[in-house]
């Protein structure tokens, strides 16, 4: 299936206030207004834009006001006012020049090309982690992604070749098996009642989170997530496995990279 005419993933119970990443990844373009300017900067109200987190980097994208365009580079999360260059606590997308005036409309676009093999890294790594789990039980001590590779570091005492290529066949034929995957919120409360929705070996969730958004893939994963996805594992492409590294006597790193999709 490819990424123009993949169905997203079906989203449950969102709240009315729910990011559009969040909801519908596969949304390319928006409008969004400027609550917010400071320098080449600017908070927005509904923008599609990924902000980054829990391992994955920030979208780019452009947003444009009739025929002035912005480039955008980045994001960044502002927790409080003790940064000048940020005087406001929330998400700031970062731009390529001076920002746009407060009130603008602006009509943004997401770069699709970057965003989709970051969906597809992203689900990749639920494959990988769910694998291990599964069959090993092996907790996560660490991830972080860039499109089509990333690593994932989990709590193993060793690893060998043998045992890499044996996980690689495995994720792959959760790729091939073209699981349907769907996106919930649940309650905090309900959400606390399975811990197995956590699946690092330290929970990252702040008790600020009354809503928490889970991303499941049918018959082999359930996580809270924050992140964007492919509607389905056969878009994720073929998975490799090229290297692992121990990182600690009981941290074991596995790399991987992607093809095809």
């Amino acid at each position: 299936m490819s990424e123009t005419t993949a169905a997203q993933p079906v989203a449950s119970r969102a709240p009315a206030d729910a990011p559009p990443y969040q909801v519908n990844a596969y949304q390319r373009s928006f409008s969004a207004r400027v609550v917010r300017a400071e320098g080449s900067a600017v908070q927005l109200e509904g923008s599609a834009l990924f902000p980054g987190g829990g391992g994955q980097p920030a979208d780019h994208g452009t947003l444009r006001d009739g025929d002035d365009l912005w480039q955008v580079t980045g994001a960044k999360l502002a927790r409080d006012d003790s940064d000048p260059a940020f005087p406001a606590a929330g998400v700031w997308t970062l731009l390529d020049r001076a920002a746009p005036a407060v009130g603008a409309d602006l009509a943004g676009e997401v770069e699709w090309g970057r965003r989709y093999e970051l969906m597809r890294t992203h689900t990749a790594l639920h494959i990988l982690c769910a694998v291990v789990w599964r069959d090993y039980g092996a907790k996560v001590t660490g991830a972080n992604m860039e499109p089509l590779r990333g690593r994932m570091d989990f709590e193993f005492d060793a690893l060998s070749g043998e045992f890499v290529r044996e996980l690689e066949e495995k994720v792959n034929a959760e790729v091939v098996a073209a699981r349907p995957t769907r996106v919930d919120f649940l309650p905090r409360a309900e959400a606390d009642k399975d811990p197995e929705l956590i699946r690092n070996k330290v929970s990252l969730l702040p008790p600020s989170i009354t809503v928490v958004r889970v991303v499941g893939i049918e018959g082999l994963d359930l996580q809270a997530d924050g992140g964007t996805h492919v509607a389905n594992t056969r878009e994720v492409g073929r998975i490799a496995l090229p290297s692992y590294k121990s990182k600690g006597k009981i941290n074991k790193r596995v790399e991987l990279t992607l093809t095809g999709g």
